[in-house]
């Protein structure tokens, strides 16, 4: 389950996903969710879907590699989808106990699972085609403003990359922890639930350790190297939009007027 995780890696690639400038995929980023929460019907959706679609395909992200990353939502789709299909009041279908299940409570249902999945693999797919370090510099570069009002930037960025970043060494060390455990006769599966997080106790003490003593050797190689936030630091790389941001940039704006075209007008 755990190797299933896979947000926050990067995967190198010679793509046209890859190459676009981060800002611009942030900001392609937010208005595919934008689009995405707004979508008002099945309709709608659908043409947010294809743009995904889309998305993967330049991308060249493996779907495998998608739904492995979805495996680990599976329960909280679930349970999201059940308490919507059967607390939504509407025209009943057939009763369970003391819960009905509605036709709007199915629709709301898939809508809600929906937009859940979608959500969760567009951000897939900008961690998965975007250098953790790349996507701190774009995201620095559109919050530049806020330095105005002394918001430390730099620093915020730093934090989200660094975060990005150790995902994947801490789902390693728990890995290791956990087969450590186990060979010394942890259960972590079977059980009912209570069991289960009892079992978790071991598991949770020496990764924060870990993480701890992780941070604190983070912190004394950055002292070391006499890091004192972004002041006066230049990047190796600069950040330049090429035709293909503006292309996709239009692409953006198409998605979102079409959704807001088809709510208009009832669709």
């Amino acid at each position: 389950m755990l190797k299933d995780i896979t947000l926050g890696q990067y995967f190198p690639g010679d793509t046209v996903a890859h190459r676009l400038d981060p800002r611009t995929k942030i900001l392609m980023v937010i208005a595919y969710l934008v689009a995405l929460f707004t979508t008002g019907s099945f309709a709608s959706m659908a043409v947010v879907a294809v743009f995904l679609a889309m998305v993967i395909a330049v991308s060249r992200v493996r779907l495998r590699l998608l739904v492995r990353g979805l495996r680990p939502l599976v329960i909280i789709l679930t349970i999201t989808g059940l308490l919507n299909a059967f607390l939504t009041p509407g025209e009943p279908i057939f009763s369970v106990w003391v819960t009905t299940l509605t036709v709007e409570g199915v629709s709301r249902a898939l809508t809600l699972v929906l937009r859940i999945i979608m959500m969760v693999t567009g951000t897939f797919i900008l961690t998965y085609t975007t250098a953790p370090m790349t996507l701190t510099d774009g995201l620095e570069s559109l919050m530049g403003p806020l330095k105005r009002i002394r918001v430390p930037v730099h620093e915020l960025t730093i934090i989200m990359s660094m975060a990005l970043r150790f995902i994947p060494t801490l789902i390693e060390e728990t890995d290791k922890i956990m087969s450590a455990q186990k060979a010394r006769g942890a259960d972590f599966e079977t059980g009912n639930i209570f069991k289960r997080a009892k079992a978790l106790v071991p598991l949770l003490i020496p990764l924060f350790i870990s993480a701890f003593r992780r941070a604190e050797e983070l912190a004394i190689a950055m002292e070391s190297r006499c890091y004192h936030g972004g002041e006066g630091r230049t990047r190796m790389r600069q950040l330049k939009f090429a035709w293909q941001d503006a292309l996709a940039g239009l692409v953006g704006a198409a998605l979102i007027a079409a959704v807001f075209g088809m709510r208009a007008v009832g669709l």
